[in-house]
């Protein structure tokens, strides 16, 4: 399948991120919020103190004005963003939000603009992660790892990022896999899908006293656009917050869809189920919801075909990974 360009797709997205000391954030909200509505963007953009995180969509003239106000701000002056070109807008309205924290860990303690780790760049990813003393960590959901990671990698089966660092109290005992050998804490690389939560994770480190830590800058986004499949050490695919659902490498759409009731990919064998429903269930959730539960699901799914047929936007769907951080390709 050929990548996706603006000369075949008229929307641009860009997901973004940074750790940054923000302390007006609370000021930044209306005029940023000004400024994207103006230039026609929507998406979602977290702010808090410790930063600015998130994703959004609109005519390429427009996001690139919105990059541009955040970037004017001499503490973004150094924002990072990736893009990807979609021919549908994916989302359907703008929202800014105030948040405690621009990927939710817990610990208010940690501050990864300060602390986090090193960053190791996609094309000397491999070298780290196969040396034979390194601790691998995959710091994402359960349901992201599930449809792919790298070879080697320990998978926290965390639901959500704030359970992460319980899981690291518990590794960090006796026979644990973070616990010392000799006196000495290991080395540990972290990755995610963008980049953000493994910047967290390797804060938590190492304000546990862990000296060597490292995380994969761009995150797995990067590495698969980067590292060609003949080097690559990852298997699968990878998840990500969007309509895309899972991408491959060169960031090409995988084959995977989302349940819209319980909000988990779906491989081509899971739709074969004979308890999966289009828009109403799956095998995971068919058991976990009620009859009339399902007849909403079914209603809410008509309306998307009738809206289909018409070439319109069904407002009701929620996107792909909606009411967690945006956080795919920060």
């Amino acid at each position: 399948m050929p990548s996706l360009s603006p000369l075949s797709t008229p929307f641009l997205t860009a997901a973004l991120y940074q750790f940054v000391e923000l302390p007006d954030f609370a000021d930044l909200r209306a005029p940023l919020l000004a400024c994207c509505e103006a230039k026609g963007v929507k998406g979602t953009l977290l702010l808090a103190a410790e930063g600015i995180n998130g994703t959004i969509a609109g005519p390429e003239t427009g996001v690139r004005a919105v990059l541009a106000y955040l970037r004017s701000d001499a503490r973004l002056a150094q924002l990072e963003h990736k893009e990807a070109w979609a021919q549908e807008m994916p989302f359907y309205r703008m929202k800014v939000r105030l948040k405690r924290e621009i990927v939710t860990m817990g610990v208010p303690e940690v501050h990864p603009a300060l602390m986090a780790g090193e960053y190791v760049k996609p094309q000397d990813w491999n070298q780290l992660i196969s040396e034979p003393d390194v601790v691998l960590v995959d710091t994402r959901n359960d349901y992201e790892v599930s449809i792919g990671t790298f070879e080697g990698a320990i998978n926290p089966a965390t639901t959500s990022f704030s359970e992460l660092p319980g899981w690291v109290e518990r590794e960090m005992a006796k026979g644990g896999k973070l616990a010392p050998a000799n006196g000495k804490k290991p080395r540990v690389a972290m990755f995610c899908t963008g980049g953000i939560r493994c910047e967290k994770s390797t804060a938590l480190l190492r304000s546990k006293g862990f000296e060597e830590v490292y995380h994969l800058q761009g995150g797995i986004l990067k590495y698969l656009e980067t590292v060609p499949p003949a080097q690559s050490l990852w298997e699968g695919e990878c998840f990500v917050f969007d309509e895309r659902v899972s991408v491959g490498h060169g960031l090409q759409p995988g084959d995977f869809t989302l349940c819209r009731s319980c909000r988990h990919p779906l491989s081509a064998q899971d739709r074969q189920s004979p308890l999966y429903e289009l828009g109403v269930s799956c095998a995971r959730c068919h058991a976990s919801t009620t009859d009339e539960q399902k007849a909403g699901y079914r209603e809410r799914q008509r309306q998307v075909t009738l809206a289909e047929a018409r070439q319109q936007a069904h407002i009701g769907v929620r996107q792909p990974g909606a009411g967690e951080p945006p956080d795919e390709g920060n």
